[in-house]
């Protein structure tokens, strides 16, 4: 996926930091549990006050700028998940503080009796920057799972009844998308749940013996980031999308989590030069703000008609003016380009860690999952924490790493720094960065072996049960 060492990526795109070196002091002395107890009263209200869905936070977050954020004790951490690949601009970007603060003074909602500037202009740059062109549509959600809702009405108005999803792919909670997601264990509890959805092997074989000419949709994630940052097989989308046009079949793209330029191409399905019939999107667009978007291409523009969707928040002038202002600004200043250089350069600053726990990494651009020798992704993530250091463990063998777009040589210099000390701890080893590394504390660890040794990197991720989005930090 990356470059070898050896070779040196092309240079990456100057990018402004408008706002400055974050103004911070390093991390402040005692463990992470030491000082969450000096002010822990935030813990007792989230108990006491929020629903149990979630798993209790790690942290209280006060304050962001830039790649760094702050919690309630003060404390600095460099934020490479940013937000789960929603904060495409980082923290309090003046673009996006800018087009919020100018859109709040002036209009934040209508409904949808009303058509408003930031809406039409928010369409028109999705409809180019998708190459959906003069022919498509675009309909506005509040959320990725919303929008994955209208891409299935969107297929039952072909008429036919069956969809196929991958296994292991993640497309929301509300009860049609869930009934997309490959996921047992998160269907199971809410079942049952809209029928004739089968969720097939992410393999050319299994999509040949499903499809037929009852099948009205195939759903597919570029890269299926809850299931541990696992890519399509290469070629993929192109035969998909060959097999699904001689059917008749939609293929419907979930660029939720793959969008706005996150894995150096705008979309993902941009690097096969497929062009599909419809496209969800979320997360990245509103660099923060709850939007999604159904985007449909040619004759699927033409499937859904008046009163058969709708939306009270969705489009609302608020969020499409910061989505349109957050999209210009990647364009503006390169940062789909950035991604594309940045992501070999974060590979390759992980493997001159040198460290026995990392077996290798995979993904595309800045949308990164390093696939770990042992199941001690928890551990790792809440190290690195200590550390000052934000990513994520979609399962126990792999961590997740979403940083902003406009992340530079310093954050990545900063993040290698930090995400080694948190290796060199939870595997008893210490690097110096070079590849060489001293004796294991502990000569009888077993971390440098894999727990699995059979099988490719993907296929012993993909097996194990995933940790649900958000539903751990």
């Amino acid at each position: 996926m990356s470059a070898p060492l050896a070779e040196q990526p092309p240079a990456a795109p100057q990018i402004e930091h408008p706002l400055g070196a974050p103004q911070s002091e390093r991390p402040s002395s005692g463990s992470l549990s030491e000082r969450s107890e000096s002010k822990g009263a935030w813990r007792t209200a989230y108990a006491d006050r929020m629903m149990r869905t979630f798993a209790p936070p790690l942290l209280e977050l006060t304050r962001g700028e830039g790649a760094h954020v702050w919690d309630s004790d003060g404390r600095e951490y460099l934020d490479f998940l940013a937000g789960i690949a929603v904060n495409a601009l980082g923290h309090a970007h003046p673009v996006v503080v800018e087009a919020a603060s100018r859109q709040a003074a002036t209009l934040i909602h209508v409904s949808n009796y009303f058509a408003s500037e930031p809406q039409l202009a928010l369409a028109a740059r999705l409809l180019r920057l998708t190459g959906a062109g003069d022919e498509g549509r675009v309909f506005f959600a509040n959320s990725g799972t919303e929008a994955i809702e209208a891409a299935i009405k969107l297929a039952r108005r072909t008429g036919r009844t069956r969809i196929l999803a991958l296994e292991q792919s993640f497309h929301g909670r509300t009860m049609g998308a869930l009934a997309l997601t490959g996921k047992a264990a998160l269907r199971e509890p809410f079942e049952p749940l809209i029928p004739h959805v089968e969720h097939i092997d992410s393999t050319l074989e299994a999509l040949e013996a499903a499809i037929g000419p009852d099948v009205a949709a195939l759903v597919v994630e570029p890269i299926k980031g809850e299931a541990g940052v696992l890519p399509l097989p290469e070629g993929y989308l192109a035969a998909a999308r060959a097999l699904t046009a001689e059917h008749g079949v939609l293929l419907i793209i979930d660029e939720i989590q793959t969008g706005a330029g996150r894995t150096g191409a705008w979309f993902g399905y941009q690097h096969e030069g497929v062009t599909p019939d419809a496209i969800v999107l979320a997360k990245g667009i509103g660099g923060g703000v709850p939007i999604g978007a159904l985007v449909t291409f040619g004759a699927a523009s033409e499937l859904l008609g008046a009163g058969q969707h709708g939306s009270t928040f969705g489009g609302n002038p608020f969020v499409t003016a910061v989505s349109d202002a957050v999209l210009g600004e990647i364009e503006r200043a390169g940062l789909v380009e950035n991604a594309a250089v940045r992501g070999p350069q974060i590979e390759a600053a992980i493997a001159a860690i040198g460290s026995p726990l990392v077996a290798g990494t995979r993904g595309r651009g800045l949308l990164i999952g390093v696939a770990l020798t042992a199941p001690v992704a928890g551990e790792l993530m809440r190290a690195a924490l200590e550390r000052g250091l934000i990513v994520n463990a979609p399962n126990d063998e792999t961590i997740r790493i979403a940083p902003p777009l406009t992340i530079g040589d310093a954050e990545i210099a900063e993040f290698a720094d930090r995400f080694a000390a948190a290796l060199a701890e939870v595997s008893g080893f210490r690097s110096d960065h070079s590849g060489s590394l001293s004796e294991p504390a502990d000569p009888s660890g077993s971390l440098s072996e894999p727990a699995d040794s059979s099988g490719s990197l993907s296929e012993r991720s993909e097996s194990k049960d995933q940790t649900p989005e958000e539903a751990t930090p």
